[in-house]
């Protein structure tokens, strides 16, 4: 064998020889704390939770790319609340699931649920940061830590300890917090309290239509009996937990909409029969079109839910150009200056919502004048409210605009109603 030979036979062989190395390594690497992950799992399940954080972290640190560990290791944490521990891993989760690949994802179905778990452990965080600020009697510092907590979006447990610390900062700080509180959320609690907050409509005549677009006429008195409708548009925070119950199909671009800083903001992309499961799933229903019209101008013709003005930036959001990752919509409540007559949020603006009618251009020359519904069957579905992309005349009242049921667009939302 000439010397040549003789080389490339030696590399050729410690290639091989690295190669099985190195598939060893990677198959003793696969199995690297699989026995700490079994006995952490099965502690955690027994509710031992310091015993089974032990496990779970020493077997993270033989395998730190293990999601499920990484999520068992957040419920431990959260158990024994160790808010940071808890946060820590549920973003280790999520991060590492993301780029697993849509393939290899471990949290598909319960990725929503993980990101609001990891939400609602941050601000245990804060509010605790916020319990030793006061304690130390940093209360600006507290203050600032609170509004922080806030904007996260608090169940009913959290407000009630915010509330308690918020009674101890003093008044002129208190009262500043409050204020700005109030315009941010517009009166919103958590998710479950959104879905509790409906407004009753009563009862009564209302002027339906307008001179103003050729399928609004005739202007007539319509009556309804009375209805309830959701004070705000179904948010993004809502439509997740949705999802999560019933393993619905996502609608486009989810995993852009359903991150943190977009819980509150209308949920769009989303069909009529989307719209009408979810509502159909939370005990509602979609509301007719007249219904929804006598919500957002009350009884006295007015053109917008605010009245006859022209629109501004304080009255809705409109007039954007770029969906811009969902950051065009603005969180349900935003807009106080534009509530309608009953006190019912973005009437006009922020997304279109779909109702149960069927679009007919003439529908209201022969429409009954009580409790009237749409045509029995159609080609297209109404929607109303005009959302953020358009132009000022979509967002009267009695303008009406009709849409394919089928169509997922980033402009299509709604809001739910319900029989008393």
């Amino acid at each position: 064998m000439g010397k040549g030979a003789f080389m490339r036979h030696v590399l050729a062989s410690m290639t091989l020889l690295c190669l099985f190395i190195g598939s060893g390594a990677a198959v003793q690497a696969a199995g690297a704390g699989d026995q700490e992950f079994s006995k952490g799992d099965n502690l955690l399940k027994n509710k031992q939770y310091a015993e089974a954080r032990t496990a779970l972290e020493a077997g993270i640190q033989k395998d730190p790319s293990n999601i499920q560990a990484h999520f068992n290791l957040a419920e431990a944490c959260r158990a024994l609340e160790a808010w940071t521990c808890a946060e820590e891993h549920y973003e280790a989760a999520l991060d590492l699931d993301a780029k697993s690949g849509p393939t290899k994802s471990y949290l598909p179905k319960t990725k929503a649920k993980v990101w609001r778990l990891r939400e609602e452990t941050t601000a245990w965080r804060l509010l605790h940061e916020a319990k030793a600020l006061v304690a130390g009697g940093k209360m600006k510092q507290a203050q600032e830590t609170l509004e922080s907590a806030d904007e996260m979006g608090l169940n009913s447990e959290q407000q009630t300890l915010h509330q308690q610390l918020q009674a101890k900062l003093p008044r002129s700080l208190s009262g500043a917090k409050k204020q700005v509180s109030a315009g941010a959320s517009g009166g919103m609690g958590d998710t479950d309290n959104l879905d509790r907050q409906m407004v009753l409509v009563p009862a009564g005549t209302f002027t339906r239509g307008s001179t103003l677009g050729d399928d609004e006429k005739p202007v007539r008195q319509i009556y309804l009996n009375a209805f309830r409708i959701d004070k705000f548009e179904v948010t993004v925070g809502q439509y997740a937990r949705y999802l999560d119950a019933t393993e619905m199909e996502e609608p486009p671009d989810w995993s852009i909409m359903n991150q943190p800083q977009h819980l509150r903001r209308p949920v769009v992309n989303v069909s009529w029969e989307d719209a009408v499961n979810y509502c159909k799933w939370a005990g509602k229903r979609l509301p007719t079109e007249a219904e929804w019209e006598k919500a957002a101008r009350g009884t006295d013709g007015r053109i917008y839910p605010w009245g006859n003005e022209a629109p501004t930036r304080l009255h809705a959001n409109y007039g954007r150009k770029d969906w811009d990752d969902h950051q065009a919509l603005s969180p349900v409540g935003s807009f106080e200056a534009g509530k309608s007559p009953y006190g019912i949020y973005d009437m006009a603006g922020n997304a279109w919502e779909w109702v149960f009618d069927w679009y007919e251009h003439d529908s209201y020359k022969k429409s009954p004048e009580k409790n009237p519904i749409g045509p029995a069957k159609g080609d297209e579905k109404v929607v109303r409210g005009g959302s953020w992309l358009y132009v000022t005349d979509f967002l009267r009242s009695a303008h009406r605009f009709n849409a394919q049921p089928m169509n997922r667009q980033f402009g299509y939302g709604f809001r739910c109603a319900k029989t008393p």
